[in-house]
C-alpha cells in the first residue's frame, strides 16, 4: 500500500507570504510517511515563522518518535512571542503512517481531521493528552488502522471558517461539517479523483465562500491517500556492453508500469531492438528544446541531457504546469509514485566533452539530483539501476 500526501494552499488575500506551513518526509527505510501542517497566530510574516518553526520541529522530532507531549511542550517553549497579543501560537496536525495501515494522528487547535472509506465518513477514536506546562494547551492523539483506498483529510480554520458572517447558508462558515458534505458528494461522484486534485478543489471551495473570492485567512488543505503505487521505469542512456543492449531492451519493455525514454541515442537503440518506428514530432518544440518523439508502446520519448536538465529545474520549484518536452517529463515523473531508472553507462559521442576529464558523465550528475529532488520534495520512490 503506499502513502500519497498531497497539499494544496493560498495565502490570505493581501499578504506576500504563507501564515501556514505544511511539511512533509518519506522514510523509506522504515515504510513511515510524516506531515505536519501548522497554522501561525494571525497572518503574515509573523505567522510564517511561527507556523515554520512549529511545522518544522515537530517533524524533526516525529522523526526520532518522540514523546508527544514533550515534544510540543519543547515547540510551544522556543516560540517568539507576539508584541501585540503577547503570546506565542501556532496550532498544528502531525501525522505518522507507514505501508502497513497504521496511522497515528496527533491535533493541536486545527480543525478535527476527516477520515473517508469511500465515501463515508469515519470517526477514529482519540484521547485528550494535556501539557503540564501549557494546561490550555489539550491535544487529540489517534492511532488507528485505515485501509487500502482510505483517505485522511487535513486543514487549517482558513478552510472551515471559509464565508464566515457573510449573509446566506454560509453565514457560520463552511465548518467541518459542511467540508465533510463536500467531500461526501465529491467523491460519490468521482471517488478514483487524484490527492492533488482533491486538495486543490477543498481550497478552491474556501476561496469561492470568500467575500470577492479573496481569502480573508489563509487557506491549506492537505490529503493523505492510502492506495496501489503508480510505478513507471525511465531509460536514459546507452548500456556500457553493447552486447547487452537486447538484454535491457527486453527489461524495459517488460516493465509493469508507465515507460519514458530520455535520448536521441536511447530511443533509437530501443526501436532498433523492438522493431519499432520512431517517429520525431515536426511541430515547433516549446521552449527552444529538441522535440519529443513517439514509439509505440512507450509513453513519453523526449531528448536526454537538456531536457532532463530543465525538467529537474521545474520539479525543484513544483512548477509542473510547462508546455515544453521538459515540462511533459517533469509531469511524468511527478504522476507516479514508485520510480525506476534505468541509466546507461555507455559514453554518448555527442555529447562527449575530453576537457571534463573529471566530470565527463553529465547525465549521472543530473540523474542524481532528479533522483534527489523526487525523493526529497515530492517523496518518490526512486531507484537507480546504472547498466
Amino acid at each position: 500500500m503506499f502513502v500519497d500526501v498531497s497539499a494544496c494552499q493560498e495565502k490570505k488575500h493581501g499578504q506576500n507570504t504563507f501564515g501556514d506551513y505544511f511539511l512533509s518526509s518519506r522514510l523509506n527505510d522504515e515504510g513511515r510517511v510524516l506531515a505536519v501542517l501548522s497554522d501561525g497566530l494571525g497572518s503574515g510574516v509573523k505567522a510564517s515563522i511561527m507556523a515554520r518553526m512549529t511545522a518544522t520541529m515537530l517533524l524533526g522530532f516525529m522523526k526520532v518518535e518522540m514523546d508527544v507531549r514533550k515534544a510540543a511542550e519543547i515547540v510551544m517553549n522556543s516560540l517568539p512571542v507576539c508584541r501585540v497579543r503577547g503570546i506565542s501560537y501556532a496550532t498544528f496536525s502531525m501525522v505518522d503512517c507507514d505501508d502497513e495501515g497504521n496511522a497515528r494522528v496527533v491535533e493541536e487547535g486545527n480543525p478535527d481531521f476527516l477520515w473517508f472509506r469511500g465515501d463515508r465518513a469515519l470517526e477514529a477514536p482519540y484521547r485528550l493528552v494535556e501539557s503540564r506546562l501549557f494546561p490550555d494547551r489539550l491535544m487529540k492523539q489517534y492511532h488507528f488502522q485505515v485501509r487500502h483506498g482510505d483517505r485522511l483529510v487535513f486543514c487549517s480554520d482558513g478552510v472551515t471558517q471559509a464565508g464566515l458572517g457573510l449573509p446566506g447558508p454560509s453565514c457560520l462558515g463552511l465548518g467541518r461539517q459542511g467540508l465533510e458534505d463536500f467531500l461526501r458528494a465529491r467523491l460519490d461522484r468521482h471517488y478514483s479523483i487524484d490527492g492533488s486534485m482533491l486538495a486543490r478543489e477543498i481550497v478552491g471551495q474556501a476561496i469561492k465562500l470568500s467575500p470577492g473570492h479573496k481569502p480573508v485567512d489563509d487557506v491549506s488543505a492537505v490529503v493523505v491517500h492510502f492506495r496501489t503505487p503508480r510505478r513507471c521505469v525511465l531509460f536514459t542512456g546507452p548500456p556500457f556492453e553493447k552486447s547487452r543492449d537486447s538484454y535491457y531492451v527486453e527489461s524495459f519493455s517488460k516493465y509493469p508500469g508507465r515507460k519514458a525514454i530520455c535520448g536521441g541515442t536511447t530511443a533509437s537503440l530501443v526501436a532498433r531492438e523492438l522493431g519499432r518506428d520512431l517517429r520525431v514530432d515536426q511541430g515547433p518544440s516549446p521552449g527552444g528544446l529538441p522535440p519529443m518523439s513517439f514509439m509505440d508502446g512507450v509513453d513519453l520519448v523526449t531528448e536526454g541531457l537538456l531536457t532532463m536538465s530543465r525538467a529537474l529545474k521545474y520539479l525543484e520549484a513544483d512548477d509542473l504546469g510547462q508546455a515544453d518536452p521538459a515540462g511533459s517529463l517533469a509531469r511524468f515523473l511527478a504522476g507516479h509514485d514508485v520510480i525506476h531508472v534505468m541509466e546507461g553507462t555507455g559514453v554518448n559521442l555527442a555529447n562527449f566533452d575530453p576537457s571534463r576529464a573529471l566530470d565527463m558523465d553529465l547525465r549521472r550528475d543530473v540523474v542524481r539530483k532528479l533522483a534527489d529532488v523526487l525523493r526529497n520534495r515530492h517523496l518518490k520512490t526512486v531507484g537507480i539501476q546504472r547498466i
